[in-house]
């Protein structure tokens, strides 16, 4: 593995999920603001390792791999702990989309590289926006405050059902681009 900054910031957003978790149960009031505080510079790491890797030419396989497994880690992570804290349909639904799709795209994606054919599930526009969506959501979501009179919880639940639609959006768009592999009968 090489040591660059974006496989760096990559090892630190997995390094801080078991603090996200731990800081998340702690019994203080200001638990909600470092556990939101750690969450979004985990997901400014995600930002800034793909921006940096392209930046100064330091993409590599490893950070290619363990990017998205990164990602997928803080956010389970962050769903399952929201689930948890708020155990109603409302919030099992979406967690539940969202973490479906992650698991559905992820084997489609390992399936099509295994056959030589991974540039027909690149990510989408709608798979960022996606992120964006669903990373704001789960920010306001942990920081359970209103800001300036804003409902953050409603907002957040709000963002959090439009990131689930764009999850079912985005994953339909990758099933459609493999849907030619998928139902051939040859063996690829």
């Amino acid at each position: 593995m090489p040591w660059t900054i974006p496989n760096i910031l990559t090892l630190l957003r997995i390094a801080l999920i078991p603090v996200f978790v731990l800081v998340y149960y702690l019994p203080l009031s200001w638990a909600h603001l470092l556990t939101t505080a750690i969450f979004g510079l985990a997901a400014l790491t995600d930002w800034f390792d793909g921006y940096l890797a392209r930046r100064l030419g330091q993409s590599s396989p490893f950070g290619a791999f363990l990017d998205p497994v990164a990602d997928k880690l803080m956010v389970a992570a962050a769903l399952i702990m929201l689930v948890q804290s708020n155990p109603s349909p409302w919030f099992v639904v979406p967690a539940t989309v969202i973490v479906g799709r992650e698991i559905v795209v992820s084997a489609l994606r390992e399936w099509m590289a295994e056959i030589g054919e991974r540039a027909q599930v690149a990510v989408s526009l709608i798979g960022k926006i996606k992120t964006t969506a669903q990373m704001i959501a789960l920010l306001l979501l942990l920081y359970r405050q209103d800001i300036w009179g804003l409902p953050t919880h409603a907002i957040g639940v709000v963002l959090l059902y439009l990131a689930a639609a764009l999850t079912l959006w985005s994953m339909m768009i990758y099933l459609r681009a493999a849907w030619p592999l998928l139902s051939s009968t040859e063996n690829p």
